[in-house]
């Protein structure tokens, strides 16, 4: 069989890979730490399931239009409005199947072969093979672990070219947690303006900021030629399986997605929608309480690692990761990035978590701490016994 060579352009997703190996470890009866997930591990508000077992109960189970139900584009408007003070019609909304499909419709209708994507270093895994499947030429930019890795739009002016097309913000960040200031995100936006290109905000994790960071959005400028906005109701609304995402930008953009969504996944799940208005609509105090939840898990997961010789870990501003430097470890085992002690913790500590190559980082791994305070606690404690233990050399180092 000969497969396409756009396909021998991508990978299968690492986060998946871990996801799959501890499933596989979990059901042979193995007790795993599962820090490689970036899902809730909260369950979605009785209010959102109700709406749709109420859907169901009405017949809700046909096909609707492809770009999703003018009830729910009307109620992603108004929430983002609410919110962010953003002013976009029903006309300028697109609902996906999750945030991730916006992205790779976003990518496709943009890209052309050798346009260049400018993508942050770090970056969401998706991010890179949804760019090079486009056949689009991928210009990293780096940010500083000393600055917390936000991204900063003087970096990004270095890398602009007349075939820069696309440039890809995911703020609060997934995997480091960084969050870009407002006046960096508007600077950056300002860059997309004079030099004609896409400035593609992903928001998925908008909502999770901590100690007092206000929200924000580009999507309150005016700005309809040179910006789309992404987001997902997967994390905010503890709704990953229910698959909602959706797209705010241009007309002439959406319409393109619009075609691409309409030869590959047609509509978004009827039922899900009407669970999706919902969210929206109804009330918005499980939000609060996740926030707050993740918060003291933040602080307790951060202290543990920082109290591991060896292992250094900056404060998150957002989300729900860590991205701590395992550097002075990997150099003690003699290996060039955290691809080996990734596996050796899930094979030796059952621990699960997603090496920093799959980031774009060598010296990384990321931990996701949306699961429960013991679990956190017990993962701590294998992941500081296993390092204590792994070798004479590493203990000289200490």
């Amino acid at each position: 069989m000969r497969l396409s060579e756009r396909v021998s352009r991508i990978s299968v997703s690492p986060t998946t890979a871990v996801m799959q190996a501890a499933v596989k470890l979990q059901a042979s009866g193995v007790d795993v730490v599962d820090f490689g997930a970036g899902e809730p591990d909260f369950s979605t508000p009785e209010n959102i399931k109700d709406a749709a077992i109420e859907a169901i109960h009405r017949n809700f189970t046909k096909y609707t239009p492809t770009g999703g139900i003018r009830e729910l584009k009307e109620a992603i408007v108004e929430r983002h409005a609410r919110d962010f003070g953003s002013a976009y019609s029903a006309e300028e909304c697109l609902v996906t199947v999750g945030g991730k499909q916006a992205i790779f419709e976003a990518a496709a209708a943009l890209v052309n072969h050798r346009d260049e994507v400018i993508l942050p270093i770090p970056y969401w895994v998706s991010f890179i093979d949804i760019a090079n499947y486009s056949g689009g030429k991928v210009v990293p930019v780096e940010t500083r672990e000393s600055e917390g890795f936000a991204l900063r739009a003087e970096a990004v002016e270095k890398l602009i070219s007349p075939k820069t097309r696309l440039l890809v913000v995911n703020s609060p960040n997934n995997p480091t947690g960084a969050v870009i200031p407002p006046e960096e995100m508007t600077k950056l936006l300002s860059l997309a303006e004079r030099h004609g290109f896409v400035l593609l905000s992903d928001e998925c994790y908008c909502h999770f900021l901590y100690d007092g960071r206000p929200r924000f959005s580009l999507g309150s400028s005016k700005n309809r030629d040179n910006l789309l906005i992404v987001g997902s109701l997967s994390k905010t609304y503890a709704m990953t399986g229910w698959r909602v995402g959706y797209a705010l930008g241009s007309a002439a953009l959406l319409g393109a997605m619009l075609k691409l969504q309409s030869h590959s996944t047609s509509n978004p799940t009827s039922i899900s929608q009407k669970a999706a208005v919902e969210a929206l609509r109804g009330p918005q105090d499980s939000i609060a309480r996740m926030l707050a939840e993740y918060d003291r898990r933040r602080q307790r997961i951060v202290a543990g690692l920082r109290a591991i010789p060896g292992v250094h870990c900056g404060m998150p501003e957002g989300a729900f990761y860590v991205y701590p430097n395992v550097g002075q470890i990997l150099e003690a085992m003699g290996v060039e990035d955290s691809t080996l002690l990734a596996g050796r913790l899930i094979d030796e500590a059952r621990v699960a978590l997603v090496p920093g190559p799959a980031f774009g980082t060598r010296e990384h791994v990321r931990i996701s701490y949306a699961t429960s305070q013991d679990r956190i606690d017990e993962g701590l404690r294998r992941l500081s016994t296993f390092i204590s233990k792994l070798s004479p050399a590493y203990a000289q180092a200490r």
